[in-house]
């Protein structure tokens, strides 16, 4: 584990020079679906701070193309969309987790609604499509860009809310808790440190509760589908803090992401082989039904082996996916950001398949909460795609993430909403008195390219124990460049994600090397056989 030299810089408490500091009833780092929704949901009554590393709508969300899954067709259930949770999950879904979200989903899809979120609409009703894993349509969709038209619509709320103030390009450096400062009240969380890029100072945020919703870690992998702020903020800086994390060993390959050199991170969504695509090898042969009776319909986890297993076998760079005989009319009506995508880069959907590969896309693990969002540290709260429920268990359905986004904001509010808030003691400022501006950047961006291309061989769709203990070896080389690095020199937004996803891959490696079994998204050659029980992978922080 990476030193913490950051305790070193705050002990000055009380000096005599001018620093920034923000007092919030309510601090959410984050941007995403998760971040907004809460921040919306407490706005009317707690001042509220918004922080996010770039832009509003530069997180994970936004790139949403399939949809929200959710109970709304004549005929389907709670019980049926449990049962495929379950499934897809591989005997690790918690089920009072499951059914809570799942009969969560009716209220949050209203509620976007009510906000204006344009959802397809088919004779006067919401379209429903259907994913990988789902019996039944139920993904409520803005054609393929669902993110996209959600994250404007809540950004254009939370800019016009007089309760919200937003600090964009703020990076989070670490959450400040009681036991870091030494007091004598007990363990809690009082708030946190962030880097303000426009004048690269470190300011000091005060609030009596904290929500992390910083999204995944899909940056640790070579490829990926994630956006370039997916760098685990949120669960290293709560690891750091104190909290334990669970079932890291689980992430999710996305089966179909675009194999194009001009292409970055641009995937294709679930929906195009819920609509009847079909997987091809070069020759045009369809391989999926050898893999799995459901075929192109199987989980997210069987797909995406089963195109690793092709391109290994026949030295593929990739593989097919064929939705042109659907019909011209059918691919512009349901598909046109992603035949638009295709077509600036020569590819016409409508008469020839995407080349597709798989990468690195969700992140099942996270900070352990419970149901309103609370981790182990009293204060300090975690949402989205940073924190473990147990929805999503060995492997998330497609489309349960946005709503498990809304649904545990929404409880996290209401918590917040219905607990007295603690007196706070005074927070020192941010010192950084003892440190120098970085002389040779070159080594994070030296070591940023080595962990994620080792990661990708090592810890990736397949996996081995050589390989982990190769990655483990790695990585604390790096662990321990990193923190000498950050204990001599200012901080900068590159020094603070290359710690942060440093720290997550040593936590994934872990994870995976405690997993005995294959199991869901963790498939070992060494270990290819399932073991009972069914248990989740719970990893405690060192005592400090």
């Amino acid at each position: 584990m990476s030193q913490q030299p950051s305790s070193l810089r705050t002990e000055r408490a009380g000096q005599s020079t001018p620093y920034a500091q923000h007092d919030f009833d309510v601090l959410i780092v984050g941007s995403g679906l998760a971040g907004l929704t809460a921040a919306l949901a407490l706005a009317p009554t707690h001042r509220v701070a918004v922080l996010t590393k770039r832009a509003l709508q530069d997180g994970a969300s936004g790139w949403a193309q399939g949809g929200i899954a959710a109970v709304l067709a004549e005929g389907d259930s709670f019980d049926a969309h449990v049962s495929d949770t379950l499934v897809a999950g591989a005997g690790l879904c918690d089920l009072a987790a499951t059914r809570a979200v799942v009969e969560g989903a009716p209220a949050a899809i209203a509620w976007l609604q009510q906000l204006g979120v344009p959802f397809s609409h088919e004779d006067g009703q919401l379209h429903l499509t259907r994913e990988g894993g789902h019996g039944a349509r139920r993904i409520v969709h803005a054609q393929d860009a669902t993110g996209t038209a959600v994250q404007r619509t809540l950004i254009e709320a939370v800019r016009a809310a007089p309760g919200i103030t937003v600090f964009e390009q703020h990076t989070l450096v670490d959450v400040i808790t009681a036991r870091k400062l030494g007091s004598s009240g007990g363990q809690r969380c009082l708030g946190l440190y962030a880097l303000d890029e426009a004048t690269d100072e470190v300011h000091t945020f005060r609030a009596p509760r904290t929500i992390l919703a910083t999204g995944g870690a899909g940056k640790v992998y070579l490829y990926t589908t994630n956006p370039d702020t997916a760098t685990g903020d949120g669960i290293a800086a709560a690891w750091r803090a104190g909290c334990r994390v669970a079932n890291l060993e689980f992430i999710q390959f996305h089966p179909t992401c675009l194999y194009h050199p001009q292409a970055k991170s641009f995937l294709i969504t679930e929906a195009v082989r819920g609509e009847g695509g079909r997987l091809l090898l070069p020759d045009g042969t369809r391989f999926m039904p050898q893999h799995d009776a459901r075929a192109e319909l199987a989980p997210r986890d069987v797909v995406a082996r089963a195109i690793d297993f092709e391109m290994k076998k026949r030295g593929l760079d990739c593989v097919y996916l064929d939705i042109s005989h659907q019909g011209r009319d059918f691919i512009l009506e349901h598909f046109p950001n992603i035949a638009a995508r295709c077509a600036e880069l020569g590819i016409d959907i409508t008469r020839q398949p995407i080349p597709v590969v798989p990468a690195a896309h969700y992140t099942c693990g996270g900070v352990l909460t419970d149901l309103s969002g609370r981790t182990d540290i009293p204060g300090l709260y975690a949402i989205g795609e940073s924190a473990w429920t147990g929805l999503h268990g060995a492997n998330r359905l497609a489309s349960n993430s946005l709503l498990e986004c809304m649904v545990l904001a929404r409880a996290a509010a209401a918590h917040i909403a219905s607990s007295a808030a603690a007196e706070l003691p005074a927070l020192p400022a941010w010192d950084d008195s003892q440190v120098q501006d970085a002389d040779e950047c070159v080594v994070i961006s030296h070591n940023w390219e080595e962990l994620r291309r080792f990661m990708w061989d090592y810890v990736g769709i397949v996996r081995t124990d050589k390989r982990l203990e190769r990655a483990a070896h790695r990585i604390a080389l790096l662990q321990g460049e990193i923190a000498e690095f950050y204990a001599h020199f200012h901080v900068s937004r590159d020094l603070l994600e290359l710690r942060n996803l440093v720290q997550v891959a040593d936590l994934i490696v872990q994870s995976a090397q405690a997993r005995r079994e294959s199991r869901g998204l963790h498939y070992s050659r060494d270990w290819p056989e399932l073991a009972a029980p069914a248990a989740p992978t719970i990893l405690v922080p060192p005592a400090r």
